[in-house]
């Protein structure tokens, strides 16, 4: 099989073209769905930073 792209970098001006055409599209429900369950299961795996007043210098 040959497939058109030779390499994964994309020159910034495709780049440019891409991010415009695909500018406010909407996603579909079951899109949006699959993608906040994909970021609730990325974050719970992180564990909360404990709040201690030395590492966060009183700011």
């Amino acid at each position: 099989m040959e497939y058109k792209r030779k390499q994964r970098g994309l020159s910034d001006i495709t780049k440019k073209k891409i991010s415009t055409a695909l500018k406010g599209r909407r996603k579909s429900l079951s899109h949006s769905t699959n993608i906040s369950k994909g970021l609730e299961r990325y974050w719970s795996q992180i564990p909360i930073q404990k709040s201690d007043s030395t590492t966060n210098n009183g700011l």
